[in-house]
């Protein structure tokens, strides 16, 4: 294959991962079945389900503070998923500041968050919400508004 080809193919594989990274992100799915995020969320938790990587809407429930963990700094909240397909389920979320650096969050705030859902009874856990450097994990984030957090 000529040097102009490798190029051309390179872009177009470069392009066409930079498309499904931005409807990931803007959460249209570019044209996916699931059109409600939490509809996946609230399976895993029915299902008891973990090591599943979702993405989830609603709005900052609680705050539960920073601690720190052999992992980093990591704050915490609690979500209410939003929708009919969220089915009134909360779960908490838990983000390494060490990674994203704080979140300005307060209580109602609209947010999105994509990560690792691991299963509790009492709606889970999403973690890994921040660029993985190692390679080892898929990266996720937590958006606020237009900012985004990775």
């Amino acid at each position: 294959m000529s040097a102009a080809l490798r190029t051309r193919a390179a872009r177009a594989g470069l392009f066409s991962t930079l498309i499904v990274l931005c409807c990931d992100l803007l959460g249209s799915g570019c044209g996916s079945a699931a059109a409600d995020p939490n509809a996946a969320v609230y399976d895993a938790w029915r299902t008891q389900r973990s090591g599943v990587e979702v993405t989830a809407r609603g709005s900052v429930a609680q705050l539960l503070g920073t601690r720190r963990g052999p992992s980093g700094t990591h704050e915490g909240f609690l979500v209410h998923l939003r929708g009919a397909a969220g089915r009134g389920l909360t779960v908490r979320v838990e983000d390494n500041v060490d990674v994203t650096g704080p979140i300005p969050l307060a209580p109602g705030d609209d947010v999105e968050v994509r990560g690792e859902y691991v299963y509790d009874p009492l709606g889970g856990l999403i973690h890994f919400t921040h660029h993985e450097s190692h390679g080892t994990h898929p990266g996720g984030y937590v958006r606020v508004g237009e900012r985004v957090y990775l």
